[in-house]
């Protein structure tokens, strides 16, 4: 079964070389893999010290390597989807004129759309995804569901919107919905993104793996990292403590460094026990060339099973009980007092300092509303009752 390998990081902790690293290997076990870039600062190019076209290139046997060029993708592979977009928008506006940059995250969205539609052709049996840093690889990963979740607001089943905003959209909108006959390609734009955040919600074909280093900032952005891909539904079963320093180096100047490093590596080992977690040595030389990148394989990645998916987390649920229905989330590392949690006429919505998820509730709660919530360890459990809330 074909398996999509995430690999994201605050910047700078080595994300691109590890990521590399993991496609030398399947390559090497005869897997055909790609390895994709989505960092709009493309290295792969730099790092293999080879050119990186648009299209993927052979660059060993059984590997391609493939920095996406959003732009061309959009204007290539989806220009039918785009223009539908841009029926949504007021003719003769700015954002209309501007085209392809309309909507903060469009680009990045085509992007994951292109790895999409390589997944579903099943040419790759494995493709390994470089992102870019922590907070724009959660922009980029959460942008489908939300994308999705505006267009169902905007475009419910039956087109009952169509119907009854149509006569009215121009007047107090200054907006003008899309004819029937263009309403089926937005439908079409929208069943690309429920499947596409399908398959990157699903354990049986996408993991998420973190790479980090054994210093205090970087290891707390990283319980943070975990906690919101907690919190949108994405699995995470592997982490990657890179850059460590080795315990007989013999230089009294990295004295400190090696006390700070057994102190977080420890912190890291604790904090996530239930993950498995791969330590990568410090190299004194810079990592360029495919004979570098490799060093990563022998000295790290030496386990059998580093590419089966684990099912860390379980995805959010719905379970009846006796007082009607309870939901639970996973919340790793999250404070309760940080939570916030109500409830819309369709949504349960969950924010956490400055990130905010919608869920839509399942039809059969669209009568019921929350009367209690409470964290106990990771997992935060909303119950639902029908009558009126009594929780705020």
């Amino acid at each position: 079964m074909e398996r999509i390998y995430i690999f994201t990081g605050k910047g700078g902790v080595g994300k691109t070389s590890v990521a590399a690293a993991h496609a030398i290997k399947s390559a090497e076990e005869g897997k055909k893999t790609l390895l994709v870039s989505t960092d709009m600062a493309h290295n792969l190019g730099d790092l293999f010290e080879i050119p990186i076209g648009k299209r993927p290139e052979a660059i060993m046997e059984n590997l391609d390597a493939y920095e996406i060029d959003p732009e061309y993708v959009m204007e290539h592979d989806f220009n039918d989807m785009m223009l539908s977009l841009l029926k949504l928008l007021p003719q003769g506006s700015p954002r209309a004129m501007e085209g392809y940059g309309m909507l903060p995250g469009m680009e990045e969205l085509f992007a994951l759309l292109k790895i999409n539609e390589i997944y579903q052709e099943g040419t790759y049996e494995r493709i390994i995804v470089d992102c870019a840093p922590t907070g724009e690889t959660l922009s980029l990963l959460k942008f489908p569901e939300l994308l999705s979740w505006y267009m169902e607001k905007l475009f419910p089943v039956g087109k009952i919107a169509v119907r009854v905003l149509s006569p009215i959209a121009r007047q107090l909108y200054k907006v003008e919905l899309p004819s029937k006959a263009a309403m089926s390609d937005i439908e079409k734009l929208y069943l690309k993104l429920y499947h596409l955040q399908e398959l990157l919600k699903n354990r049986e074909a996408t993991s998420i793996r973190l790479v980090t280093l054994p210093e205090k900032m970087v290891v707390e952005e990283t319980k943070r990292n975990y906690m919101y891909m907690n919190l949108y539904n994405f699995n995470v079963d592997g982490l990657y403590i890179n850059r460590i320093l080795p315990e007989d180096i013999a230089n009294p100047f990295f004295d400190e460094w090696l006390m700070i490093q057994r102190k977080y590596r420890e912190q890291l080992q604790e904090s996530f026990a239930a993950i498995p977690i791969y330590e990568i040595p410090w190299y004194d030389e810079e990592l360029r060339g495919m004979k570098a990148v490799k060093r990563i394989c022998k000295d790290a990645l030496t386990e059998d099973g580093i590419f089966d998916g684990k099912i860390i987390t379980q995805r959010e649920c719905f379970e009846q009980n006796s007082k009607g229905y309870l939901m639970t989330v996973n919340l790793p590392f999250a404070d309760k007092s940080g939570v916030d949690l109500y409830q819309s006429d369709s949504d349960i919505i969950i924010k956490i300092n400055n990130f905010k998820r919608n869920i839509p509730l399942p039809n059969v709660l669209r009568t019921y509303r929350v009367t209690g919530a409470k964290m106990e360890g990771e997992i935060l459990s909303i119950q639902f009752e029908k009558g009126d809330a009594a929780y705020e």
